[in-house]
């Protein structure tokens, strides 16, 4: 009953057994070889159009590269006030942007909305010397409370991105798990809507550790491969983060992953929902957010379940009482309903 984090679960088979065989005889280094020149080809079908992408180790070092490319010292990059990159990246945005700031904006259920975000924008105005300017505008796709924008919102929030002339950068660690949940195409749920660079996620639904920095206009690529050297993010050995990416997009095994987990989720949602817990976001992805009695809480904890208790601020509205504590719980391409069942049972279990 692992639920703390799908960065807890292993990699999945496929890509283990085309990480062993990349393991064998030799390529030439830093991303020449003919294994990461056919990835990189993959990644243009994938989305429907001609991309640049670039591999490195982290979603922290895809989302900080990926808005350094745009953010001018002292600029400013929009973004919602639980964005992974304002809570969850000790800084790593500001660093590599050379002293550009954050400004975190509200937003029920994780989202930005185009007024609040074009209201954000305009107290930045070209003549307030003081202020800083606009850098950027980035949205994390799936949100940090497990919503999904759709592409209609998406592009609602790009419109006002490049109504400013700012790029719309999105934080897509999870992906996968938003292109499945909503049932579009990759394509739909990034360019087509006004994605201008994906930090694309595969460590959370499958890989050992892959991300990828995905800008659907090459010419706005131009000198990314320097910033990604200087961050120590450019692989001599390349064709490993190749060899994941090869087997997580062949056939689509990426997005089976993610509605796997997806499902696990929706199911565990159904099940705690039926047990009297509350459950105040439906899952589109595979995070979910609950509450549990402290009684059930004991008892699932005494069974060997993993999962985090959470803040509520924001994701539920009425004030827990002194019996109730709100949790996290996210499931993953190799959940089992097996686990889900039992952790619903022991929820369900007649308090004491």
């Amino acid at each position: 009953m692992i639920f703390a984090s799908d960065n807890w679960m292993g990699a999945s088979d496929r890509v283990a057994a085309a990480l062993v065989e990349a393991a064998a005889g030799h390529a030439p280094a830093y991303g020449n070889d003919p294994l990461t020149a056919a990835v990189e080809a993959s990644f243009s079908r994938v989305f429907e159009r001609e991309v640049a992408t670039f591999f490195v180790a982290t979603g922290t070092a895809a989302n900080a590269l990926s808005l350094a490319q745009f953010a001018k010292p002292g600029g400013v990059v929009f973004c919602h006030r639980d964005a992974h990159i304002a809570v969850d990246e000790c800084g790593a945005p500001e660093f590599f942007g050379g002293g550009s700031r954050l400004h975190r904006i509200d937003g029920a259920g994780g989202k930005l909305l185009p007024a609040d975000l074009a209201a954000a924008i305009a107290a930045y105005p070209a003549e307030a010397l003081h202020h800083g300017q606009p850098a950027a505008v980035s949205i994390s796709q799936l949100t940090e409370a497990g919503t999904a924008y759709t592409p209609a919102e998406i592009a609602e929030i790009a419109a006002v991105a490049h109504g400013a002339g700012l790029p719309l950068h999105m934080d897509g660690a999870r992906f996968g798990n938003a292109v499945a949940g909503l049932g579009v195409s990759p394509a739909e749920a990034s360019w087509r809507s006004g994605v201008d660079v994906l930090s694309f996620g595969g460590s959370k639904n499958g890989c050992f550790a892959a991300e990828a920095v995905v800008f659907f206009d090459p010419g706005k690529a131009r000198g990314f491969e320097f910033h990604r050297k200087r961050a120590g993010q450019l692989f001599s050995k390349s064709r490993f983060v190749s060899a994941q990416f090869a087997a997580y997009l062949d056939g689509d095994h990426w997005l089976d992953m993610a509605a796997h987990a997806n499902a696990m989720a929706q199911r565990l949602a159904d099940g705690l929902v039926a047990a009297g817990s509350a459950v105040p976001l439906r899952p589109l992805g595979n995070e979910i957010f609950a509450t549990l009695s402290k009684a059930a809480d004991g008892r699932l904890r005494a069974a060997g379940a993993s999962y985090y208790e959470w803040p509520p601020a924001g994701l539920i509205a009425a004030p827990l009482d002194n019996d109730t504590i709100f949790v996290r719980l996210v499931t993953s391409f190799r959940t089992d309903e097996a686990d889900v069942e039992r952790f619903v049972q022991i929820v369900s279990a007649v308090d004491a």
